[in-house]
């Protein structure tokens, strides 16, 4: 895997991929509502079906179940037939998953209901390869922030999710249709509005990413591999290269710490007396602290180094979990989940940026996929285990997990520079 380049002059960006980049932030835009209604309102339909509060942390389990099943499949067939045949192989998931997710709750079938979001898991996981072709388009210096540009169009999802839930709690009584069940049948618009956005994308992004020197004329292209250095793509070889292992465990501990928070915070709250608009409010702040400022923590790491926004991401969810579970406050508690979402945006934007520096275009998506796929299975870890460990030994224990688990890569860093 080739190293990360110095910082070059400054590239002008092509028309083509501020169009092509405009596309894919649009497009995260709509199908990005897809995910707020999963992780917002899946474990209310799970209670509402199942009538068990045990099995509150099943719908996240299984976003984050499919997120391991498909991300490195999906990148190999990235890899070897471009970016967006796999991105919409990953919308038409979505739009089935959409669909059975919403006829489960009219048909009262918690099997379906499972398997329907299963499903749209999947498919939007899937879809996320929407970031390798981001990367693709972009030379190393600029890779992070196009990353935020992409990440940004879920800010836009925030909007929406709220307002489809409005209208559905307020027609579907009139139509005799579950309130929880109708904005999953409204979804389907936009997932196709999302996939036509992608079909406007051309050429594919792995086809400009092959020939970067073609649209960036200042840009020189690094000296392939040497023999030695081995042809072929290798799990094995991706987790053997320190900055790439570093990388991946900064991701999964950002991707696990959160999925702690996000069923920890309203939890916390709600122990403490606060409202559901209160929760709602702590909540929104979360998901700003996600997306609001990823353009600005691309700029950072593309300026000054990917492992200078990584790890102070990772230490800021630290950070964060600590003030949720320690703190009885709505503010002290609301700045805890947003620096949670916060520190999960640096680490996430500039791993995966770290990644890409490392992998070559033709391998880009198998090697973003491996880490999407140690971060699913983080979360299904995570999210499952959240129950028991609240229901045992309490919020404090579920709190001290979280800060654990984001405590994994600075302990590595550590131990590598002892070794050193």
């Amino acid at each position: 895997m080739h190293q990360q380049v110095s910082r070059p002059p400054a590239f002008r960006v092509p028309p083509l991929i501020k169009r092509n980049t405009a596309l894919f932030a649009i497009s995260q835009s709509f199908t990005g509502a897809g995910m707020q209604l999963a992780y917002g309102i899946g474990p209310l339909m799970v209670i509402s079906l199942t009538h068990s509060a045990s099995l509150v942390g099943v719908s996240v389990g299984l976003i984050g179940l499919s997120r391991f099943l498909v991300a490195y499949p999906v990148g190999k067939i990235t890899d070897t037939y471009g970016r967006k045949p796999g991105i919409l192989l990953g919308l038409v998931l979505a739009l089935a998953g959409a669909v059975i997710v919403g006829l489960s709750m009219s048909l009262r079938d918690p099997a379906m209901l499972l398997g329907g979001i299963l499903v749209f898991g999947m498919g939007m996981n899937a879809a996320q390869q929407l970031r390798v072709a981001a990367t693709d388009m972009f030379p190393p210096h600029l890779r992070a922030q196009a990353l935020g540009y992409v990440a940004l169009g879920s800010l836009l999802g925030l909007v929406i999710t709220p307002m489809m839930i409005a209208v559905s709690d307020r027609v579907a009584p009139g139509i005799g249709q579950d309130p929880l069940g109708l904005p999953w049948l409204m979804l389907p618009v936009l997932i196709v509005s999302g996939m036509v956005l992608v079909a406007y994308v051309r050429p594919d992004p792995k086809e400009i990413g092959m020939r970067l020197d073609a649209y960036y004329p200042d840009y020189v292209r690094p000296a392939p591999r040497s023999a030695e250095q081995g042809s072929t793509f290798s799990i094995v070889g991706l987790l053997r290269n320190s900055a790439t292992r570093l990388a991946i465990a900064s991701n999964c501990a950002g991707q696990g710490n959160m999925s702690i928070v996000m069923v920890l915070t309203s939890l916390v709250l709600a122990h403490h007396g606060h409202s559901l608009t209160a929760i709602a409010f702590s909540h929104m702040f979360h998901s700003m602290g996600m997306f609001a400022f990823t353009i600005p923590l691309g700029r950072l790491a593309d300026r000054y180094g990917r492992n200078i926004v990584m790890l102070p991401g990772v230490a800021t969810t630290l950070v964060g979990a600590g003030l949720v579970t320690f703190t009885s406050g709505l503010l002290p508690v609301t700045l805890g989940t947003f620096l949670v979402g916060l520190g999960w945006a640096a680490a996430n934007v500039a791993a995966t940026a770290l990644i890409a520096d490392h992998a070559e275009t033709h391998e880009r998506g198998r090697a973003i996929g491996v880490a999407d796929s140690f971060a699913g299975a983080i979360s299904v870890v995570t999210a499952v285990a959240t129950g028991p460990l609240i229901e045992w030994s309490g919020l404090a224990a579920a709190g001290w997990t979280a800060v654990l688990v984001a405590a994994i890569p600075l302990v590595m860093l550590a131990a590598s520079r002892i070794r050193r």
